[in-house]
């Protein structure tokens, strides 16, 4: 069994910060927006370097998307930053409408996504963001799982030409990808092989998935790892090919049951390969207050919840 380590934890928007920083110095065609939340998205050093190539918005998130819409007629690529409920549930009609139906190459970066905001509650958290996003005819949807994914994945969206939403998050959590990692867009990464179950994972929840794959390792439970850290495009031929040696699979994600990954791999395999699935994810609810272990394991978020719903579709598969 492949062991993963965590390099130290780190907060995947630090992740984004240091991948503007580096886009800052290599594409003169970055532009940065924000909308009052500067430090909160860890591109001060990109505006340090490039002051007349950042645009603060305010407290004014509709108005930063219609202001990116018109960047990109003139061949900048901007990239938009403010919390993740205010990157897509304040102004959906403003994406709709000016990005994505005109198929403009906008970058929607969104922070503080999910529970793992934490004391915030659950007027800034969003459990929702991925479903609205990926509901967009032509929108690509990422959501990384550490710190180096994050910062790979902030470089390879701008060289992709079309609307993105890039989704990640404020706490430390655990970096153990590779530094030098390829990030390519819509390809699954498999980071567990095994025979009995799939688990599929994203964001926060990889390293989640893996710690239990570690656990069930050790009760004689062979667990396949696959971090879909592109939920739309979906690769549908990584889950296919796992689910077809493994039989059933567990899909975990931050975000609301309804309208997820687990949706997007629950069409896959009913359209090509009918299995036992559950889910881990947010049982159609919205958040609350509290520390961010405290609500992934209230919400049923961690490893022990993974391992739970393995065994529940272990027995469904008989």
């Amino acid at each position: 069994m492949k062991t993963y380590t965590d390099q130290g934890k780190k907060d995947t928007r630090s992740g984004f910060g240091d991948g503007m920083t580096e886009l800052g110095r290599t594409n003169p065609r970055v532009v940065a927006l924000c909308a009052d939340l500067v430090g909160s998205l860890k591109i001060e050093t990109f505006i340090e370097e490039h002051p007349e190539r950042f645009v603060q918005v305010g407290i004014a998130e509709a108005n930063m998307m219609g202001i990116a819409a018109g960047l990109t007629i003139g061949g900048y690529i901007p990239f938009t930053s403010t919390f993740a409920n205010f990157s897509t549930g304040r102004v959906y009609d403003q994406i709709r409408q000016c990005i994505a139906y005109s198929d403009k190459n906008v970058k929607i970066c969104a922070s503080h996504a999910g529970l793992t905001l934490g004391e915030d509650g659950a007027t800034h958290q969003i459990l929702e963001d991925i479903g609205l996003m990926k509901m967009l005819p032509g929108m690509t949807v990422i959501n990384p799982c550490d710190y180096n994914q994050t910062k790979a994945a902030t470089l390879a969206v701008a060289e992709h030409h079309g609307p993105v939403y890039l989704r990640f998050g404020r706490p430390k959590v655990a970096n153990f990808t590779p530094v030098d990692q390829k990030f390519e867009i819509g390809k699954a990464v498999l980071l567990q092989p095994g025979t009995d179950v799939t688990i599929v994972a994203t964001g926060h929840l990889v390293w989640e998935a893996l710690q239990a794959a570690e656990s069930l390792h050790a009760q004689g439970v062979s667990a396949e790892v696959i971090n879909i850290h592109t939920i739309k495009p979906l690769d549908e031929a990584a889950i296919l090919a796992s689910v077809s040696k493994t039989g059933c699979l567990v899909s975990c994600e931050e975000h609301n049951v309804l309208g997820g990954l687990g949706e997007s791999v629950s069409r896959t395999l009913a359209g090509h390969h009918p299995a036992p699935q559950e889910f881990v994810a947010v049982n159609d609810s919205f958040g609350e207050s509290g520390t961010p272990e405290e609500l992934l394991d209230k919400y049923g978020l961690n490893n022990n919840a993974i391992e739970k719903a393995v065994f529940k579709v272990l027995k469904r598969k008989g």
